[in-house]
């Protein structure tokens, strides 16, 4: 069995202005009109225990796209998406540092909700039910060039993995056992929180023959 070591990199932490991306000079008008408005929502305020603060990445020139699920509290406070333990092993999963990881143009992250939705018995709550459908259509039509969508956890599964019309999503662990079905445009992957620390080590697979792919690919996107 092969081992996987999560690497922390010493690159300066990135400001959530620059985690959260612009579509900058030259960039798509429809992207820089949308993330501002974004980032303004309070659909849901009223819902939310820390009130309103959308965090995401994205861009107009976005080449891969990260579906997650909804940030933590610690990503709620730091305002950038996966600056915590879930965002190391993502990053070691993909093979890239800190600071391609935070390059919007390179790396859109997108969770199902954009607000911390808050705790429950075990664990965070689910995605707050407002924010994909006000905003995820417009923000996946303003990236026309992703070529790689990673969609992480069960209400990622339900909106991206296609399946026949009143289908039921598969089950996470279904989804990544049959990674190769969408493959290369769209991978499923489990959640990279250490609370799935006890699957990881139940589905050693994972680590063997998917993680070596997916840096493959990832390498391949970022050099073009």
């Amino acid at each position: 069995m092969s081992t996987h070591t999560v690497r922390r990199h010493t690159e300066q932490r990135p400001s959530p202005e620059r985690a959260q991306g612009t579509a900058g000079p030259g960039g798509s008008a429809e992207m820089d009109a949308l993330l501002p408005r974004v980032r303004a929502c309070t659909l849901c305020a009223g819902s939310l225990p820390l009130g309103p603060r959308p965090v995401l990445q994205a861009h107009a020139e976005s080449r891969i796209l990260i579906a997650g699920q909804a940030p933590g509290r610690k990503v709620h406070l730091s305002g950038v998406p996966f600056d915590d333990a879930s965002g190391d092993r993502l990053r070691a999963w993909l093979g890239v540092s800190r600071e391609q990881f935070y390059d919007a143009r390179r790396v859109a992250i997108l969770p199902m909700g954009f607000c911390y939705p808050g705790t429950g018995a075990t664990g965070d709550l689910p995605p707050r039910p407002e924010c994909a459908p006000a905003w995820r259509a417009p923000l996946l039509a303003a990236m026309p060039q992703v070529q790689l969508v990673l969609v992480l956890g069960q209400y990622a599964l339900a909106w991206h993995w296609p399946r026949p019309e009143g289908g039921a999503a598969p089950s996470v662990t279904d989804a990544v056992m049959a990674w190769r079905r969408h493959w290369p445009q769209m991978l499923p992957l489990p959640h990279p929180s250490p609370r799935n620390n006890r699957w990881f080590k139940q589905q050693p697979w994972f680590d063997e023959q998917v993680v070596p792919v997916l840096q493959a690919r990832v390498a391949e996107i970022l050099a073009d």
